[in-house]
């Protein structure tokens, strides 16, 4: 127990959180930037490692959900504090931070993840039927939340009418809803990854009614090694239930910490003359930093699959947790609440879209589409900070 206090992981979220306490709400100075940046930085990795812990004991793909949840919904905590303050300047943060996340998780952590995952062994694999349903429902929340506002008429400007926003926030709701179930409970086994040589459908299990995707349908068949941890036993509850406390607290320090350098970005962003929209970017990369380290790692270690899964359940989780909870907000907040997109976004969105479904379709990836994804992610960054 004393070596585990030791660890750096143990320690440094727990400074990072009381660093965030004692610069909560206060300007700071370049020096102090600085240092907050520090922490933030190991903050980052120390979540990383918790998350790690977390989905060794509990196996994916409820690692990957671990993460994805908490980090999403302290990032909706930041994004309706921001917008607290009802200035004009952040009418469009919402938007501008789940689009952000949109595209850097389906194109940034995909693209990356496949690169990594192809170069180092040839072929990225994956299951494309969990892929493509977890990806079909990122684009139509996207669609719903972020492109029909630009062409509704019954509120000036690209923003829902109240009952248009009730509608996108209850679908919302309900679509990442089944997207946890079907992950956790009915086809847990979609997103797992293959086995090498495994067919794509197995029998349905004793009583069971339909295909299974289980891709070890037979209880002696050996998992192959990519697909144990790195330790050969998982950690016990009581480190697995330590790590969970500690990534709580790591992520309120990530995202704090980010928080108060935000003034510092955006006075750094305007000092740039770069559009407001950056902000909005800079955010959600900071916000999902360690869920980017941890998909690369999965990828290196030939976990594509749970890569995937925590891309794509990041993005899902962006988008259903945070339109209902800026619903919920707009109630009392008092600037407006723009979700639509320009065109300029629509056109990089449906690129998006189709690009993800060429990649998803086979099941299967080389370096190529990797690199197209990031080509995607790279036209964003460009026309974000030059539109």
């Amino acid at each position: 127990m004393i070596a585990e206090i030791r660890k750096w992981t143990t320690f440094l979220p727990v400074l990072a959180f009381v660093l965030l306490t004692l610069t909560w709400g206060r300007s700071l100075p370049g020096a102090l930037v600085a240092l907050v940046a520090l922490f933030l930085a190991g903050a980052v990795l120390a979540a990383v490692h918790h998350a790690e812990v977390i989905a060794h004991r509990v196996g994916e793909p409820f690692g990957s959900l671990v993460l994805a949840v908490a980090v999403t919904i302290i990032e909706v905590a930041l994004i309706v504090t921001l917008m607290a303050d009802g200035s004009e300047k952040n009418a469009t943060l919402a938007r501008d931070t789940v689009f952000a996340a949109v595209m850097i998780t389906c194109n940034g952590i995909v693209g990356i993840c496949i690169l990594v995952g192809a170069l180092k062994h040839r072929v990225a694999v994956f299951n494309p039927e969990g892929t493509g349903a977890a990806f079909g429902a990122i684009a139509t929340l996207a669609v719903l939340s972020l492109v029909l506002p630009t062409f509704t008429t019954s509120k000036p400007g690209p923003q829902f009418s109240s009952t248009q926003l009730v509608f996108a926030a209850t679908a919302s709701l309900i679509v990442y809803g089944l997207f946890v179930t079907t992950l956790t409970v009915r086809h847990r086994d979609y997103f797992l990854t293959p086995a090498p040589g495994a067919p794509r459908l197995a029998a349905a299990p004793s009583g069971g009614s339909g295909p299974s995707l289980d891709p070890y349908p037979d209880p002696a068949t050996p998992r192959p090694a990519e697909e144990k941890d790195e330790h050969a036993d998982p950690p016990s509850s009581r480190a697995a239930w330590t790590s969970l406390a500690l990534l709580g607290v790591a992520l309120v320090a990530v995202v704090g910490l980010a928080k108060g350098v935000s003034p510092t970005i955006e006075r750094t962003v305007a000092d740039a003359g770069l559009p407001a929209s950056v902000v909005g970017v800079v955010i959600a990369m900071l916000v999902l930093l360690p869920e980017t380290i941890a998909a690369v790692r999965s990828a290196a270690r030939n976990r594509v699959q749970t890569s995937l899964n925590l891309a794509h359940g990041s993005a899902l989780a962006s988008i259903g947790l945070t339109i209902p909870a800026v619903a919920v907000a707009s109630t009392w907040l008092s600037g407006p609440l723009v979700l639509g997109l320009d065109p300029t976004h629509m056109v990089l969105l449906a690129l998006s879209i189709a690009v993800g479904i060429l990649t998803v379709m086979p099941g299967r990836a080389t370096p190529l589409q990797g690199g197209v994804h990031l080509a995607v992610m790279a036209a964003y960054l460009v026309l974000a900070v030059s539109p």
